[in-house]
């Protein structure tokens, strides 16, 4: 990464207005320490936090001459499950969660990944199950937000307090 790129070293939320330019990131690219991105304008810029935050749809990152780049979520292919007449939409969550997929939990709904195996799963226990282009802005969940990074794997160890009991 080339030490001559602009620099954006802070999170602004809802700090759009103003901005001077604009990147429409995916929900695993709005949630980086250190990356180099190319604005929809053009402008390459360096991601330089000190620790990875989410990004959200309105936020800006604040370059170190004080411009603001505008984040924008972008639309991704997603999986909308709705409660069904035998199955709410509590126990809906729940079967997600104890897969540790990431979901965006609404009233009416829950957004996950597409997946057919689980896409399956949700249609054998009763859920509406409807492939959509939207934004994800999946919950941080009780590991918090590092739980979204690309390829993150749960190690559970026997002194950690989380055990999962089979049988």
């Amino acid at each position: 990464m080339s030490d001559d790129l602009p620099r954006a070293t802070r999170v602004i939320p809802h700090g759009a207005p103003g901005a001077t330019d604009t990147v429409t990131l995916d929900s695993d690219d709005r949630f980086r320490r250190r990356k180099r991105y190319d604005a929809d304008g053009g402008l390459a810029f360096l991601l330089d936090l000190p620790e990875a935050v989410p990004l959200r749809d309105g936020d800006a990152v604040a370059l170190e001459d004080g411009r603001r780049i505008a984040i924008r979520a972008a639309p991704e292919p997603l999986v909308e499950v709705t409660a069904g007449p035998a199955i709410g939409l509590p126990r809906l969550a729940w079967h997600l969660g104890n897969r540790h997929l990431p979901a965006e939990i609404g009233e009416a709904r829950i957004l996950i990944r597409r997946d057919h195996v689980i896409e399956a799963m949700l249609r054998g226990l009763g859920a509406g199950v409807r492939l959509v282009e939207a934004p994800f802005n999946p919950e941080g969940g009780a590991y918090g937000e590092h739980n979204r990074q690309p390829g993150h794997h749960h190690h559970h160890h026997d002194d950690d307090g989380h055990h999962h009991h089979h049988g």
